[in-house]
């Protein structure tokens, strides 16, 4: 065992009598030494319950033979950084959280790891931290939030972001809108959509690193206890079997995972994490195979915000494997791969029947026969966009229009405000990637109000920056090369022409061959004055369409 080396021998005095200050007994000592890393804290409401979690999680270590000790990671709510600067610190925290947490293990020496996240950036940054560290690891998340209501209607986050755009529209009243706000977030837990943190949730089961309902067990159900006992218990079975996170995260796994983001319809930020989660398992994962998968995986789900079912309803339909189930009749899977619980994918998904065809479509009826995600390319994009197209109107998958262009989010959400944007536009909002923000911010507001003012079938929106895992409609993220390392989407001028072809996969600044080579060479990006970690990060981190991973 790794720890080991720092408590059986003579000269490992020191050590235990530090130990024995933190109240271990001898046998304590003796045992496997499992880190429990909780993202436990009390502005976030996806993890005001982890204590909860943690403390199960703690019981099921110490019934199957292991010593549990906490340590703690950070974690910032999106909901509550959305539309400020705050924004710009949550994707930069992916990192900070997978830095930390290898620091905590390396320095203490555990011999296996149970991560208990659950929102956005703290999931695949705990996700990277195991692959780094290669420890027997299982994850177990805090669950999502039971959905709201409102005039008989289950709501979600979303659904109050769209209410503002109702309320400043005159669509509802301002009553009207407190109502919403009072019951759209009724519990603790992820938002109850299919957002990024709800996504990445439930791809951390298709990777093989949660157990079956990591990604749908309502956060307030007692069944998440239950799991996080399983969850320690499991660990141990893993320190005893030897089996580490890149036996598990290996190429066919990401390709698993890829695949049911299709079929589930997840957030477009799932393009963006899976590929620094490989990274950190010696894995390049290139956005081209994202459509390659597409092209042949069904879509089966339209959970909010694409339609009106919620991840506890994918739980009651049979979760994450039920959808693997229907994916595995044609073949769709690399059902070999090893998981956490010592089985493979094809013995998980063995019995779990989909038990609600309208939340989980069968595969001979999906809702389409390519996935909820395309990755975009063209002259605007030459290092490709994602979109969530399960979540665009049908009218909007092919769009042409003029530029409206907007140097930052605040700048486009006031124009929106203002009822500047008019139907037919593309609003093109830029200086917001990965070093131009810095910190790609997710931008909900500016969407959400273009649906909630009834624009959603007739604007498109792109950015170099990130949309929400809440966002719908023709909302194109992740343009890449961005417009602070010199990419296309900092020469377009306002009134430009823009195309939009989804189904094709295509993206275009519509000027000549020759305006388009003069502007690139006459191009020089904006500079911003940046302190602190926002400095650091904006030096180190990659392009959106790798990742976003920080380079040295």
């Amino acid at each position: 065992m790794v720890s080991d080396k720092i408590k059986l021998t003579p000269q490992n005095a020191p050590h235990r009598a530090l130990y024995h200050a933190l109240g271990l007994t001898e046998e304590e000592i003796a045992r496997p030494l499992v880190g429990i890393v909780s993202s436990y804290n009390e502005i976030v409401p996806g993890h005001m319950n982890i204590d909860k979690i943690v403390d199960a999680v703690k019981l099921g270590v110490a019934m199957a033979g292991g010593t549990p000790i906490v340590f703690p990671a950070i974690a910032v709510c999106d909901g509550i950084a959305m539309g400020h600067v705050g924004m710009k610190y949550s994707l930069v925290t992916r990192d900070l959280i997978a830095d930390s947490t290898e620091a905590m293990a390396m320095a203490h020496g555990f011999d296996a790891l149970v991560m208990v996240p659950n929102c956005d950036k703290n999931v695949p940054g705990l996700l990277m931290a195991a692959a780094r560290l290669n420890l027997p690891t299982v994850f177990v998340s805090g669950g999502p939030m039971l959905a709201g209501h409102v005039d008989g209607c289950k709501t979600s986050f979303s659904s109050i972001s769209e209410a503002v755009g109702e309320f400043n529209a005159g669509k509802i009243t301002e009553e009207k809108l407190r109502e919403y706000e009072r019951k759209t977030c009724p519990s603790c837990g992820s938002c109850s959509g299919m957002y990024t943190a709800n996504s990445m949730n439930c791809l951390t089961e298709v990777l093989g690193m949660g157990l079956q309902g990591n990604g749908t067990i309502p956060a307030v159900y007692s069944a998440r206890i239950e799991l996080a006992k399983h969850a320690g218990m499991a660990v141990m079975d893993m320190v005893k079997k030897d089996i580490r996170p890149r036996d598990i995260m290996t190429k066919e796994a990401f390709h698993n995972a890829l695949t049911v983001d299709m079929a589930l319809g997840c957030s477009t930020n799932s393009m963006l994490h899976l590929p620094a989660i490989a990274h950190e398992c010696g894995i390049e994962i290139d956005l081209d195979i994202a459509n390659a998968i597409s092209e042949k995986t069904p879509n089966l789900c339209h959970l909010a915000p694409a339609g009106r079912t919620y991840v506890e309803d994918l739980d009651e339909a049979g979760g994450v494997y039920a959808i693997m189930h229907e994916l595995n009749k044609k073949g769709l899977l690399n059902t070999g791969c090893i998981t956490v619980t010592g089985k493979t994918v094809a013995e998980n998904i063995a019995n779990t029947p989909n038990r609600n065809p309208e939340v989980i479509r069968p595969i001979e009826n999906p809702y389409s026969q390519t996935g909820g995600i395309a990755v975009l390319k063209g002259n605007l994009a030459p290092e490709g966009s994602v979109v969530k197209r399960s979540a665009v109107l049908p009218e909007m998958l092919v769009h042409e229009g003029p530029a409206r262009v907007f140097q930052c989010e605040e700048d486009a959400q006031a124009a929106i405000n203002a009822g500047k944007i008019q139907p037919g536009d593309v609003g093109v909002i830029r200086y917001e990637g990965p070093k131009g923000g810095p910190g790609m911010r997710e931008m909900l507001n500016p969407t959400s109000a273009i649906m909630g003012m009834g624009l959603g079938n007739s604007v498109a929106l792109i950015t170099d920056g990130r949309f929400s895992g809440a966002t719908r409609g023709a909302c194109v993220g992740h343009v890449s090369p961005e417009a602070a390392s010199g990419g296309p989407i900092g020469i377009v001028n306002e009134g430009d022409i823009i195309s939009i072809d989804i189904p094709g996969n295509s993206i275009e600044l519509k000027i000549s061959q020759e305006e388009y080579e003069a502007r690139m060479a006459a191009f020089v990006p904006e500079k911003k004055t940046l302190s602190g970690y926002l400095k650091r990060y904006a030096a180190l981190v990659s392009s959106g369409a790798k990742g976003a991973v920080l380079n040295g």
